[in-house]
């Protein structure tokens, strides 16, 4: 039976069933034709008794053989029941068996595996003369171990009220084998830390075993981030994978007694924030201004073809739009910081937001602005002729110089169909906007640091014509060119559903 994982990365399941005992595996073929076999063994937690069988080995170009460490039930670091070593056999018989069918030498085996399995990469690659092993935080002392924190095990593979002969036995196997000087040519990395609970009896006292090995790796793994024996493989898979990356392209690394764990989690970091702060290719507000929308407005309804985005983005070259990620467009921004765009199709009706930023000549962003918007079928509304009802009077809502404020809200001769009118437009360097009608001052608006400003009257228009003139402000009271903005609020019918108005034409 085989599995297909997600990465498309096929697993066979298999039954060695020659040797005394059946043994359980997986295998997946190498990628590319990596002329590589790692054997895995488990640890204790691992699921199914198939250790690294997570998709960490997805990426590693070698063929890969799972072993599963189950044997009537119970687990045996792949040694013995009741010190019948023939499981140990059988073990082997399949890794040889696997390794014969790929026509691959000991050479070109890499033995791997973490605390019990670590044990077992390390004993099987000493005994059987393979070439790597990578053994991860192992227990040398194997007997001791499960007879204090492993009992059921422990019975398993010791036989039944573990007989301490037999826990000394078992514990000599792995210092015994180091000692012998048994594979002496192996490339083995051997990794454990300070703050594993085992390290000072299961692993410290047997390193000085390894003089006289020719390519013997230590990594003393010292970082903050390892709290205890679980913690120690997790912390340094980034560094394992680079190590059997290696080992299956056939370029053993030679690291020698080294320590890893540098990490400062506590560490000050407002010198390299301030850096990254001053470089960064998004600015804060304060020294270069999000863009402002001026129209539509915020949760407004407009028409499904024909909206115009409006705007200013003072110190802009560009503005770039999006939506769900997808880019819209960028309108330029003229010299007076002024934008505008309109979508070349139709909007989707329903809600949109629309999320936008300013682009400075240096290619500097600035912070995002969003506008939530609605749009729906466009109303219908009375039709006049251009000019008709409205005096003979000269409009812009761009302003008669550079010096006149810009109106975008409303715009010339639009009909208004509420009596609420809010003005908004923008004003560069100036400091209040004024507007009068029929030369009665009718109010004020401050400009704010961006240029954009908004008026509300705080009362409801008569319906008709009206002719607003608009000015700025500046800083010393002097006040610049009119704009002079017609418009006619509509007289909607008494319960009537009137249109709520948001600026701009629909």
């Amino acid at each position: 039976m085989s599995q297909s994982p997600a990465t498309g990365r096929q697993l066979l399941n298999g039954i060695e069933a020659s040797g005394t005992f059946p043994v359980e595996y997986r295998f997946a073929h190498a990628k590319n034709g990596n002329r590589h076999l790692v054997v895995v063994f488990a640890n204790f937690s691992a699921p199914d008794d198939y250790g690294w069988s997570n998709g960490v080995f997805d990426n590693v170009r070698a063929n890969i053989l799972w072993i599963r460490d189950r044997f009537q039930g119970m687990n045996s670091y792949y040694l013995c029941q009741d010190m019948d070593f023939s499981l140990e056999q059988s073990v082997a018989t399949l890794i040889f068996n696997v390794m014969k069918a790929l026509s691959l030498t000991p050479d070109d085996v890499t033995m791997w595996g973490g605390s019990k399995g670590g044990s077992a990469a390390l004993y099987f690659g000493l005994r059987y003369g393979f070439r790597n092993i990578v053994s991860i935080v192992p227990q040398f002392l194997v007997g001791t171990y499960v007879a204090t924190v492993h009992p059921k095990v422990a019975a398993f593979m010791l036989g039944e009220g573990v007989p301490e002969e037999n826990v000394r036995a078992v514990d000599a196997i792995l210092p015994e084998l180091v000692r012998s000087g048994t594979n002496r040519e192996a490339n083995i990395y051997l990794l454990s830390s300070p703050q594993d609970e085992q390290y000072t009896t299961q692993v410290e006292p047997f390193l000085g075993l390894f003089q006289g090995y020719e390519n013997f790796n230590f990594i003393y793994s010292e970082s903050p981030f390892i709290t205890d024996h679980t913690q120690v493989t997790r912390r340094n898979v980034p560094a394992l994978m680079g190590i059997v990356n290696l080992l299956a392209d056939g370029m053993p690394p030679r690291l020698g007694f080294v320590r890893n764990g540098y990490e400062e989690p506590d560490r000050d970091k407002s010198g390299i924030n301030a850096y990254l702060s001053g470089t960064s290719m998004v600015k804060d507000s304060h020294s270069f201004p999000p863009p402002t929308v001026l129209t539509p407005a915020f949760n407004a309804e407009v028409p499904m073809t024909g909206a115009v985005f409006t705007g200013v983005a003072p110190g802009a070259v560009r503005v770039s739009l999006w939506e769900h990620g997808k880019f819209l467009g960028s309108p330029p921004v003229a010299p007076d910081g002024t934008w505008t765009w309109e979508l070349n199709r139709s909007w989707t009706k329903g809600k949109h937001l629309v999320r936008l930023f300013a682009v400075n000549g240096e290619g500097f962003h600035s912070e995002r602005s969003e506008v939530p918007f609605t749009t729906v079928d466009a109303p219908a509304v009375p039709s006049f002729a251009s000019g008709q009802g409205m005096p003979d009077a000269r409009v812009s809502t761009v302003g008669h110089s550079e010096a006149a404020p810009m109106v975008l809200a409303p715009v010339a001769h639009e009909q208004v169909m509420d009596a609420r009118v809010v003005f908004s437009g923008a004003a560069p360097g100036a400091a209040q906007i004024g507007f009068r009608e029929n030369g009665v001052l009718l109010g004020g608006a401050a400009v704010a640091p961006n240029g954009s400003w908004s008026w509300d009257s705080g009362w409801p228009w008569s319906p008709g014509v009206h002719i607003v003139d608009v000015f700025a402000v500046d800083t010393a009271g002097g006040e610049s060119a009119v704009t002079q903005v017609p418009f006619t609020v509509m007289d909607v019918p008494a319960g009537a559903g009137a249109v709520p108005y948001y600026g701009g034409t629909y």
